[in-house]
């Protein structure tokens, strides 16, 4: 690779060596600070990513409102996304709202209502058009798809001048509500023995990841791998399965791919993971990739069989990845400590 800037046509996924050593592949992205939820408002210090940040990193993004004595309540969360807006505004669009609606729903919450706002568009650049005409389409596609009301939608457009162009960035906020008898759930694992599935179809795709930006240094790759029907297919399920009461966590796989997903859902409780990858695709692709459409959740053993019916009976894609186990992690019968120990420099 050298030096050179890829860019996203000429991207390859077999240009990138798979790493011999995963453990150092982790240890590297624990640095990350994308992938802890220290608030830069707040804390200016020069200090470590620690594990409790990895692990309520994944839930920050969500506030809870009581709205009436029953146990009701409102949900929001905001979500940015500034990556390929300039080649891609649509598909990028249905990616950020898909991902808004993805977490909510794993808690959940049924999202109800989004706003967006497009920001940074060259009003000198004859793109600006094309990129918010894209970024409209794909606001618009998804909040159908997904039974969304759009309350407010603007765009800011920019006169650039000395200072240069900043990247278009499109920001969204979601408002979902949870009924008085409906299940609430979190990503965190909740007890030694519970069986950990993925929904959502395994992809060798490790395209926008953080572990391709920061640890491979590659900042321009394609979108991460999307398909809004199967999207949608994978967060009716989820709906269904909170429902029937068959999972007791669940968690969107997100930014660090699986291995940092089940790092989050791993720490709050101080428990671990036993898993297996998939033969099928590379260990990096498996682990670290950022594609859409996947949740792992924490099933109770007594209510595997049930789950897995209810998967079968709606024809969405799951797969087996192991178990919770009492603190250690271990990947492919390798054992890489205990989560306890996962400190930066450890």
């Amino acid at each position: 690779m050298g030096n050179e800037v890829q860019t996203e046509k000429e991207f390859l996924i077999d240009s990138i060596p798979e790493p011999e050593n995963i453990e150092d592949v982790i240890y590297s992205l624990m640095v990350n600070p994308n992938l802890s939820s220290i608030n830069y408002f707040n804390d200016f210090r020069d200090i470590n990513i620690s594990p409790e940040a990895i692990g309520s990193s994944d839930t920050d993004e969500i506030g809870f409102f009581d709205i009436d004595a029953n146990g009701s309540k409102m949900a929001m969360s905001t979500h940015a996304f500034h990556h390929h807006l300039q080649n891609d505004p649509q598909k990028a669009t249905e990616i950020l709202i898909s991902r808004a609606a993805r977490k909510m729903i794993c808690f959940g919450v049924t999202p109800i209502a989004i706003s967006a706002f497009l920001y940074h568009i060259n009003f000198a650049d004859p793109k600006g058009q094309e990129i918010a005409s894209g970024a409209k389409k794909g606001l618009e596609n998804t909040s159908l798809k997904f039974n969304l009301n759009v309350s407010d939608r603007k765009i800011r457009f920019d006169h650039f001048s000395e200072h240069g162009p900043v990247s278009p960035t499109i920001i969204v906020s979601m408002m979902g509500q949870i009924k008085e008898n409906e299940n609430f759930t979190s990503h965190a694992f909740k007890q030694k023995g519970n069986i950990i599935f993925l929904i959502g179809r395994n992809v060798d795709d490790i395209g926008s990841s953080e572990y391709l930006e920061f640890y491979h240094e590659v900042p321009n790759s394609p979108l991460p791998a999307f398909n809004i029907d199967d999207e949608i297919e994978v967060q009716k399920a989820l709906k269904k399965l909170h429902k029937l009461n068959l999972i007791e966590s669940a968690s969107p796989v997100g930014k660090g791919g699986l291995f940092f997903t089940l790092l989050r859902a791993a720490i709050p409780n101080d428990l671990g993971f036993d898993i297996t990858t998939s033969a099928e695709i590379r260990i990096d692709s498996f682990l670290f990739g950022e594609a859409m459409g996947r949740i792992v959740v924490g099933v109770n053993p007594e209510d595997e069989d049930e789950f897995v019916d209810t998967l079968f009976e709606m024809n969405v894609p799951f797969f087996t990845l192991g178990h919770v186990t009492k603190g250690e992690i271990r990947i492919d019968d390798n054992s890489f400590g205990y989560v306890d120990k996962m400190t930066v420099g450890a």
